[in-house]
């Protein structure tokens, strides 16, 4: 039964993605924006939906579950980097509109004149964001063998979302996006409020019970202690990723805001978004149901849909999952737009409109293929370069900010200074040296190596050139 509710999930996120757009979209602007037409509603859920993915639905009660309170980290960087985006979304909506961005490589190319740049952050677009691609199709792999436990139905599901995504993403583009978004967001919110009101009334009486038998069998995980999820991993961890929601470093996140019909659509949206991002603490409270019924050691991603299954009627299960299976579906279908957007403009140029979209639309068949391809056969070949996801794309965010001054104060030479500076850091403290800064936020680490390294080059090296000025 679950496996049917999965698969015709699956089909029916395909079809709202085609029906959100009724013929193929005339330009790579069309495509990739929605033609920047999107008013508050559909801007609403492509923007509040973004955090939503197979990690924040699954990894959040996961987190909770293994490191107890410090999970909470993830409730205030959201809402704090929204505030920043309220100040700065006018002013880059306003730039990409009359100068014609589609990317984080369009923006940064103009804004300092260096097509070089433009081409690097584009490669260190893809290289980190490729990952998160692959750990929604792994994901959604994970969520049918979870309730199935058959590792065949896990493969076929992949498979199956994977060609469905591609088919709508080629047809419709981010309009298709948005119209998948409706559906995730509203059966989401469905799914967790059953989850948040059955799974602690079946295992303790309500909420409160949970955490009362907390109190008595797992003290330590009602406070944020010592260890790997420490205080300073807590604050520097939000403290990165507050910084790289807010000044906009990850390439997917682009496309949403400046598809928006105006600033007034991002700037009401960014008010009352905040309040949305509260929401991210219900899958954790899940989290915390299942410190005190499932074994310690368990696997945590999976510590929702045990709970699920075992709290919940089959049919409501299913349910569950066909939630689950939506945010490993349209997340990806996002960054498949990112990705190929940052290829056909910023690495692979060629001129013409028309060969620009055979790039764009080859790149997300390439791109959904590998990343199938080693979920399937390869499933830990990406994993270290997630660790990089958020740590490695926080150090564009001195060229971005820079970037959104009337006039920019830096040249090229200082901003891609730092930049290698930072993202060297972040490489040599992932992978090499891993215990040198304890549990410090590696991108913390290189954002201020890249700081530094930015604004010694730009003494030494002053710019000879007039400033460049937005139009």
């Amino acid at each position: 039964m679950i496996l049917t509710f999965t698969l015709v999930g699956i089909v029916l996120i395909g079809v709202l993605g085609f029906v959100g757009r009724r013929r193929p979209a005339a330009d790579l602007a069309e495509w990739t924006v929605g033609g920047r037409r999107f008013g508050a509603l559909t801007m609403w859920f492509l923007q509040a939906g973004e955090v939503f993915t197979t990690f924040t639905f699954l990894g959040m009660a996961g987190l909770a579950f293994s490191g107890g309170v410090a999970a909470m980290y993830a409730l205030p960087y959201v809402p704090i980097a929204y505030v920043v985006l309220f100040f700065l979304a006018k002013r880059l909506w306003t730039m990409g509109k009359e100068r014609g961005y589609l990317t984080q490589g369009d923006f940064l190319e103009d804004r300092y004149a260096s097509r070089a740049l433009g081409t690097l952050s584009a490669v260190l677009g893809v290289v980190f964001v490729l990952p998160y691609l692959q750990l929604q199709i792994t994901g959604l792999g994970l969520i049918v063998r979870l309730v199935t436990g058959d590792t065949a139905s896990g493969t076929l599901s992949m498979v199956a979302g994977s060609v469905l995504v591609v088919a709508f993403v080629l047809w419709a583009g981010l309009r298709g996006v948005a119209a998948t978004s409706y559906f995730k967001d509203g059966i989401m919110l469905v799914a967790l409020v059953v989850l948040i009101i059955a799974v602690p009334t079946h295992f303790a009486g309500g909420v409160g019970g949970v955490f009362r038998k907390i109190e008595q069998l797992h003290p330590e995980k009602l406070i944020v202690h010592s260890g790997a999820n420490d205080h300073v991993w807590f604050l520097t961890s939000m403290l990165v990723s507050a910084i790289g929601v807010g000044l906009m470093t990850l390439p997917h996140s682009w496309p949403a805001l400046m598809s928006a019909r105006d600033p007034k659509v991002l700037r009401r949206n960014y008010t009352w978004m905040p309040v949305y991002e509260l929401s991210l603490l219900l899958p954790m409270l899940i989290g915390f149901a299942a410190i005190i019924v499932v074994p310690k050691g368990s696997d945590p991603n999976g510590v929702l849909l045990t709970l699920s299954k075992d709290a919940l009627p089959g049919w409501v299960t299913g349910v569950v999952v066909v939630a689950a299976t939506a945010t490993a579906m349209v997340p990806a279908a996002g960054i498949l737009i990112g990705i190929s957007s940052l290829v056909a403009r910023n690495i692979v140029r060629v001129r013409s409109g028309r060969g620009q979209f055979w790039i764009n639309h080859g790149t997300v068949v390439l791109a959904s293929t590998l990343a199938l391809v080693l979920g399937i056969f390869r499933p830990d070949l990406l994993a270290n370069l997630l660790l990089l996801t958020y740590s490695g794309s926080v150090q564009l965010a001195p060229a971005n900010l820079l970037g959104f001054l009337r006039k920019v104060p830096v040249g090229k030479g200082p901003v891609f200074a730092g930049l290698i500076a930072g993202e060297a850091v972040v490489v040599w403290l992932t992978f090499v040296d891993t215990h040198l800064v304890g549990t410090v936020n590696v991108g913390l680490v290189g954002l201020g190596v890249n700081v530094v390294v930015l604004a010694l080059a730009a003494v030494l090296a002053p710019r000879r050139t007039s400033l460049v000025e937005a139009a």
